[in-house]
Formats: C-alpha cells, structure tokens, sequence
C-alpha cells in the first residue's frame, strides 16, 4: 500500500520547511536510509531520508516552496499503485484531490499533459518543462533563522565557467555572518541574477546552471528582478535632480535695471548660507547670479572690493564675523545584520514590558581574587568571565528569572546557556555560552575568547548564536558607569554591566576609597516579577562579593 511521506517536525520551533532541493524525482526508486531531499528548516539546512522501500509516486512541493510541518509532500509505493485513493483519503474533501491532479497529469506522455496553461501567455514555463532542459535553477537559500534577504558578497564563478555540484558558487552576507553557497548541480553557469553588493529575497533566483547553449529566456521571463528595479529607481534620482538644478540655473532674470538677477536655486543656496546677494558678481548674461557664483564665493575678497569707507562709518558697531558652513552628510545601505538588529530589538521593546532593577556591588575581594586566579590559571580570566559564572549559578537559584514567555505557557529553563553581547564592525552578536553554571572561570574565559575572534571575522554559525536562556551585555570596558539594555527575546531578563568605579564609601562607619560596579537587571514583566528580580540581584551581590562561594 502506498505510504504518505509527511513534512518532519526537525527542530523544537520549526513550524513549516522549505523543499531546498529534491535528490529523487517521481519514478525512481528509493530504500530506507536514501535521502529524499534537502529541508530548510528555522535553524539548518537538513537531509530528509526515507523511512520506506519502493517507487516514488507523487511529489506534491516544488523546490523552494515551503510547507507546513506534518504537510503531504510525496507519496511512496509500488511501482504503478495507484496513488490518488491515498490523497482522496488524506484530503477529506472532493476540492483536495482537485488541486493534486495537476502534478499527476505532468507524469502521463500524453499530450493532455501539456495544457494550455503551459503556454508563454500563461507566465512561462513549468517545473516539468525546466527539469527536462536539463536546468537547475539555484534560489537564494535560508541560511539563517532570521534571515529574509542575502546579499551578495562575492561571485567564485562567472557566466560561460563551468561547474560541479559541490562547487562554491558565491559567498552570502546573512544578517549573522558571511557563508558559502553552493550550487548542487553540474553544468554550465548560464545567467547571474544578482550582481556582487546587491540583494535578494530568500527563495529568489540568484543564478542558472545547465548545459552550455541553453535558451534560458522563458525561464527568466517568469522570475524577478527586485534589485535591478530599484536600482532603476534610484537611477532616476540625480537625473531629476539634475534636470531641477538646471532648469533653476537657466531661469530668466527675475527683473531689469537695478533690481537684482538671480537664479531661484542660487537664492536658496544663499539664503541658506547667510550670503549678500549683492555681494555676489553674477558670471551668467547680463551678470545674473547662478549657482556656482554662490559656491565660488569668497567674503574675505568681497569684503576688501567694498573698501573701508564702511567700516570707518561707524566704528563704535560691533564687527560680527561672517561664518559660512556647508551641510553634508554621507549615506549608506544597510547592512543584513542591522537590519535584523532593528527589527528584532523594536519587537522585543514594543512587545515585551520592559522594568529595571539597579545594584552596586563591591568589587574588592573580586579584584584580589581575580589577581590571585590569573596566576595559576591557563587563560587570564576577565571580570566579565567571572560575571558570566556568577550569573548561571545564580539563575540556578532562581528560575523564574531565567524563564522566557511562550503566549499560552511559560517556560522555566532548567539550564543555564547564557549569551554574550559582543560588539562588531557591522552591529551586534549573541554567541551562547552553554551550560555555563558547570564550567570553570578558565573554560568560560577561553571560550568566549574564540567567539570574540570567530564574531569579528564573521566566521559565527548559527548554532553558536541560538538557545540562548539569559544575557550579559557589558560596557564596563568602555568606561560606562552605567546602563540599560534592550531583553535578547525570547529571554525574560538581560545584565547590563557598568564599569568599576574607584570611589569614596562608607565600610564600619568610615569612609574609605571602595571599587564598586553598577549592575541594571532588564526583565520582562510577563515572566519576572519586581520581587523576583530583586531576590536574583542579592544572590548576584553575594557571589560577586565573596567570589570564593563560585568555587563551592
């Protein structure tokens, strides 16, 4: 009897996956343990294999679609079983099986196959009519869980190269990092889609591979072409702009005889740089202003051309000095990684209920004790290691904090992962330092090292960033006595870490010079309750006061 072959459910947040790419087509045959087909699923790319031997019969997802989990994508059986009865029954419905029909003629040799809506009118060719050109189309992949667009960053191929299957086709900028794409199919590179420094959404056609000669034209006739229109677009701005400025400089004089000749823009310009019309000697027809008068004008030589007879007229006027300044600015696109940043951030902000705890903290005996462990320990270990430690064996303590909101649940984490805000050149990265309540000071220390190094040169991946249940952010290094941070979602809390600051304080009724650190613990008032966080920062204060009890 033929088997249904379902979308998987391949991580604990997958709610749908994308049919990446097909390894059997309908008709080949297949064993238990084969590979299927390739899924992108929120956190990877992921090999599906079949749990069945026999005939594949139908495949109901086209490459690069996207289904939800437990959704019918292909049907497994006997070489010429018929398949329909196993969708009629799945479907429930008479509409269901409708819609299946289609996929099933394109097997049939017949010409029926082949219906009017394969016609160039209809919107080009189909899957059917692609595969048999012997043509792959590679699309923008999912590399990342956040990722809609990729943007080029380099071209290893170009047009006329040939390739193979496991070559590296581009390098991709992800709002996370910089990674390889490969083309999985042999060939001839027929067509570039998508220019080096420009964009594509995830799942659009970035390139073409297929055998040398190829007539491509029907299938580029169907795809898109988002980065090429808006760069028409914004072609079409300096032209306007320049057309504005001209018409400006060529207006007619605005008057004759004594009155003033000036050209509109020139007036503005003017205008805004507090510069005398009459002051200015015109270059255009009969000595009318135009703009570069304005741009090539000099007070101090204005000034010496009217003489002194004015300034010997009133000696007692205060002399005002003319300052003439010029606005500019430079822009730039913005980077995948900033656009993520933003829009994860202002989600979290607007989303979630945003209160802040603050403490201070006597950093004496962490200072000694730090001394004292960076002369037997392999790595020198930071204060920022030992705020790392001391806050996964506090979250211990308290679970409530190291909690994240779910809509109809709560979640109480009863491991300690906790991510690491790490500033780069293009925004921010969260590696995730796990189950760092059972790690020593000096394994911390060296781990967040090689994440440092790995963030810089954009070498992360995404499981290094994911699965984070809790965050430090700290500034302390940069000389900030104090801040808040935004919550890294779905957390329910976030540390921000001050510097240690050399001050005057109060110990057995004297004052005596102290090293103290602010901390401001970040909650969302879904999860974590005002007394609640405030339990967490006194068991923070203790460990961080008497560091010896992170060694118990």
């Amino acid at each position: 009897m033929a088997e249904i072959v379902r979308m998987p459910k391949m991580s604990d947040t997958m709610t749908e996956g994308v049919m990446a790419k097909w390894h059997k087509k309908v008709g080949d045959k297949i064993k238990s343990g084969d590979v299927m087909a390739e899924v992108e699923t929120d956190k990877a790319t992921m090999d599906l294999e079949s749990y069945w031997d026999g005939t594949i019969l139908y495949i109901g997802v086209e490459e690069g679609k996207a289904v939800p989990v437990d959704a019918v994508i292909a049907v497994v059986g006997k070489e010429g079983e018929d398949y329909k009865a196993v969708l009629d029954a799945e479907s429930g419905s008479s509409a269901e099986p409708a819609k299946e029909e289609k996929p099933a003629k394109e097997d049939k040799p017949a010409a029926e196959a082949k219906g009017s809506s394969d016609a160039p009118a209809a919107g080009g060719l189909t899957d059917a009519d692609i595969e048999k050109m012997g043509v792959t189309v590679i699309r923008m992949p999912l590399l990342s869980d956040t990722m809609t667009e990729g943007v080029i960053a380099e071209w290893h191929k170009k047009v006329g190269d040939k390739v193979k299957d496991d070559d590296i086709l581009a390098d991709v900028e992800t709002d996370k990092a910089t990674m390889e794409v490969m083309g999985y199919a042999s060939g001839t590179l027929l067509h570039i889609g998508v220019e080096k420094g420009q964009a594509a959404k995830v799942n659009g056609i970035i390139a073409i591979v297929g055998p040398e000669g190829t007539d491509i034209s029907g299938i580029l006739a169907q795809g898109d072409a988002p980065a090429k229109a808006v760069a028409d677009k914004k072609s079409d701005v300096p032209v306007a702009e320049k057309t504005a400025e001209a018409k400006e400089e060529d207006a007619p004089a605005l008057g004759s005889g004594d009155r003033l000749k000036a050209s509109p823009l020139a007036k503005r310009i003017a205008k805004d740089k507090g510069i005398d019309l009459a002051q200015v000697a015109g270059s255009a027809d009969g000595g009318r202003i135009i703009k570069k008068d304005i741009e090539n004008f000099k007070p101090a030589a204005a000034s010496a051309d009217k003489g002194a007879a004015p300034a010997a007229a009133d000696k007692s006027a205060p002399s005002i000095p003319q300052y003439i300044g010029e606005e500019k600015y430079t822009e730039k696109p913005v980077s995948q990684m900033r656009k993520v940043i933003a829009k994860r951030l202002a989600e979290s902000l607007f989303t979630a209920p945003h209160f802040y705890l603050n403490i201070s903290i006597d950093m004496d005996n962490a200072i000694t004790a730090r001394t004292a462990i960076n002369t037997v320990a392999p790595v020198k270990v930071s204060f920022n290691d030992i705020i790392i430690k001391a806050v996964a064996v506090a979250l211990k303590q308290h679970p409530a904090v190291n909690s994240s909101w779910r809509g109809d649940k709560i979640r109480f984490n009863e491991h300690t992962n906790i991510g690491v805000a790490m500033a780069v050149e293009d925004g921010l990265l969260v590696p995730v330092v796990r189950f760092a309540d059972g790690k020593s000071l000096s394994h911390i220390s060296a781990e967040v090292k090689e994440y440092g190094q790995r963030a810089k040169a954009k070498k992360l991946q995404p499981a290094d960033w994911e699965g984070s249940t809790f965050t430090v952010s700290n500034l302390g290094m940069f000389g900030i006595d104090e801040f808040t941070s935004i919550i890294n979602s779905p957390d329910g809390a976030i540390l921000s870490v001050g510097a240690i600051q050399q001050i005057p304080v109060v110990k057995n009724g004297a004052v005596v010079p102290g090293n103290v650190m602010k901390l401001s613990l970040g909650c969302d008032h879904r999860v974590v309750d005002g007394a609640t966080g405030a339990a967490f920062l006194q068991t923070l204060k203790g460990l961080l006061e008497e560091p010896i009890r992170l060694l118990v």
